[in-house]
């Protein structure tokens, strides 16, 4: 008797944990069922993949969805919109948010309002600060918990943690990864003075230079060694950082911006003004250079967008007025799978890092394969396709990408979230079904 599946995907190019091949995926009860030569099968729903790379559910592992806070700039419901739109499956939320997520309480309340909100699934950050590092061990193992994030570069409300001896001792709270924006505080107030306001934007990544992060890194390192507690160090910037990294592969991992392998400076700021801004910054071509060779390498974990939109009014304002942060969501595919056709990396080494990397980081269950068993996750790609980015097709409230006339070859097709469509054609299908992400 012939199998019969939910959702059956034919004639596609399956980017497979062991290499890329013709294949058919059946997907059954949100799992995939079968991957193989399935002619004779039947299925509810069939699409027809012919032309198109078949690739397991991406992920964005560093989103600000701004929720609670401001709907007005981004909310759950319209960041996941974005990030089904742009072909992602999941996402893994910060937790600077207004109020932020710091205690069992705040953390109860978004659990609570993922389901029914969300278009694709949610892991969810907590936030560290000096004054909840007794109740780190419990909240990590919250349910839909990707990681403790640490701020030890200056950041909003409590959320800074910026001394060692506060840095030591949350580390000791606790078993699992930590991730760290790495910029080191005291630098960056020691520093802020030699800059005024008005100057022009490239001064952002003069003040906030490649010794802040670079001095940020070495200190979260040698306390990592020194308590035997796992680091994953976000967006690192540097090619300081990136050489120094391979040295505490015992307790580190790490990302990369789409941004930092993108865009550079001192073009991006002449280009973009106010909308190059973020932290860390852009940085020069040799920083791009060495990101691009931590890809090749595989010193490089994950990468991700930093999504962290802002109102455009904002954005225009002088520096350092103008608030640091970029959307990203719904870009990061198109960019990366443009970086794919221009021979930067290979189709299944973006795999590795929007997927595979982000799932063996954090630990996520069901996610990260292409294979028998695990969530029916898809991301279906047209390679071939040429679209250029328009700020039309943001559904960010904000409205704005740097990434904006930006024309690429690579563009999402469908997303398929747990066995069902919920983007095809750069339209939304059915209803929110995104659910928390689990974690070991």
């Amino acid at each position: 008797m012939a199998e019969h599946y939910d959702l059956l995907i034919r004639g596609g190019s399956c980017v497979l944990p062991w290499g890329e091949a013709a294949a058919d995926v059946g997907i059954a009860h949100g799992r995939i069922a079968a991957v193989g030569a399935l002619a004779g099968a039947t299925a509810d729903e069939v699409i027809d993949a012919r032309h198109l790379h078949v690739l397991p559910g991406l992920i964005d592992p560093h989103v600000h969805l701004r929720d609670p806070g401001d709907a007005s700039v981004e909310s759950i419901p319209t960041g996941t919109k974005a990030a089904v739109l742009g072909g992602l499956t999941a996402v893994f939320d910060m937790p600077n948010t207004a109020p932020a997520i710091t205690d069992a309480e705040r953390l109860a309340c978004k659990q609570g309002y993922v389901e029914g909100a969300a278009w694709c699934d949610m892991g969810l950050y907590v936030g560290a600060t000096k004054t909840n590092i007794p109740d780190l061990a419990a909240l990590e193992l919250g349910r839909g918990v990707c990681a403790i994030k640490v701020f030890a570069g200056s950041s909003t409300g409590d959320l800074l943690v910026e001394d060692d001896a506060s840095l030591e001792k949350l580390m000791r709270a606790g078993r699992r990864r930590i991730a760290y924006h790495s910029e080191d505080e005291y630098r960056l107030q020691a520093r802020r003075g030699l800059f005024a306001r008005g100057m022009p934007y490239a001064t952002h990544a003069q003040w906030r230079d490649e010794e802040c992060a670079f001095l940020g890194t070495r200190r979260i390192l040698a306390l990592a060694q020194a308590t035997g507690r796992p680091a994953h160090i976000l967006h690192v910037s540097t090619a300081e950082e990136l050489s120094y990294i391979p040295d505490f592969r015992d307790v580190c991992t790490c990302e990369v911006l789409v941004n930092h392998l993108t865009q550079v400076a001192p073009d991006a700021y002449d280009r973009l003004g106010g909308f190059a801004v973020m932290n860390p910054p852009l940085r020069e071509a040799r920083h791009w250079e060495a990101a691009w060779a931590a890809v090749r390498d595989g010193t490089v974990d994950t990468v991700g967008s930093d999504h962290a939109p802002h109102p455009r009014a904002a954005k225009e304002k002088p520096w350092p007025d103008c608030p640091a942060g970029l959307t990203g969501v719904q870009t990061l595919v198109p960019v990366m799978l443009d970086h794919v056709n221009a021979g930067r990396l290979s189709l299944a080494r973006l795999v590795d890092l929007l997927c595979a990397g982000p799932a063996r980081v954090y630990g996520a269950v069901g996610k990260g394969r292409l294979a028998v068993g695990y969530d029916g996750d898809i991301t279906l790609v047209d390679l071939r396709r040429q679209r250029t980015i328009e700020e039309s097709w943001i559904v960010t409230p904000c409205g704005w990408t740097p990434f904006a006339g930006v024309s690429v070859t690579g563009w999402p097709v469908a997303t398929i979230v747990r066995g069902n469509q919920v983007m095809r054609e750069d339209a939304l299908l059915g209803a929110p079904r995104g659910r928390l992400v689990k974690f070991r």
